[in-house]
């Protein structure tokens, strides 16, 4: 995808907003945070859309999206990920963005059929500590917003706050966010946002 160093710049403020806050920003917020115009703002966010590489909903306000199958150039490389934050593993912490990148060898890579990019986050708190997942510990996470039952998530709460559990639809259609840790309650609510499903974890001793 040929993308402008300002385009790539939305698009990698506009992940992080919905990754944070699980809406996408306005076009002014968007000016603002790269520094140009409203109209500017606007033109590089239709030149987005043209390009396949976001979404907008009409009929929605904040409508702005990631394009699903879009794989964006700091999001492609298998020996390199964005490392945008970190994600609370025991009580959810609100972490923002960390403009640092996490290098690999030959651990991840692209999966056949995987339609998104991959990003990483570092773990915070022990919740998960049962699947071997601990503090301070590096997720990579192929960025989606559905999971099945079992699936590690990174999910957006209700509250705003975000975390890292095992993903279960339970028969009366709410979601239980299953710890890993007896020393933790597993999270139950109506309707959370998936903000990506666990790929893959990295420590270093």
């Amino acid at each position: 995808m040929n993308l402008t160093p300002k385009q790539l710049t939305i698009l990698q403020f506009i992940r992080q907003s919905r990754l944070a806050r699980g809406v996408s920003p306005t076009i002014q917020e968007i000016a603002d945070e790269v520094g140009v115009s409203k109209v500017t703002a606007f033109e590089h966010v239709e030149a987005l859309i043209k390009k396949g590489a976001l979404r907008r909903d009409k009929n929605k306000a904040r409508s702005l999206s990631l394009a699903e199958d879009a794989v964006f150039p700091d999001e492609a490389s298998p020996l390199s990920f964005p490392l945008v934050g970190r994600v609370a593993a025991g009580y959810p912490i609100l972490k923002f963005e960390q403009s640092d990148q996490l290098s690999l060898e030959e651990i991840f890579g692209p999966r056949k059929g995987q339609r998104g990019g991959m990003f990483a986050l570092q773990v915070e708190g022990d919740s998960m500590r049962d699947e071997g997942i601990l503090d301070g510990d590096y997720v990579i996470v192929e960025r989606r917003d559905t999971a099945r039952n079992g699936e590690r998530v990174v999910a957006l709460l209700p509250d705003g706050e975000t975390t890292l559990k095992t993903f279960f639809r339970q028969p009366d259609g709410r979601i239980r966010l299953q710890p890993a840790n007896p020393e933790f309650s597993p999270i139950i609510v109506d309707e959370c946002q998936v903000q990506g499903v666990i790929a893959g974890v990295l420590r270093r001793y």
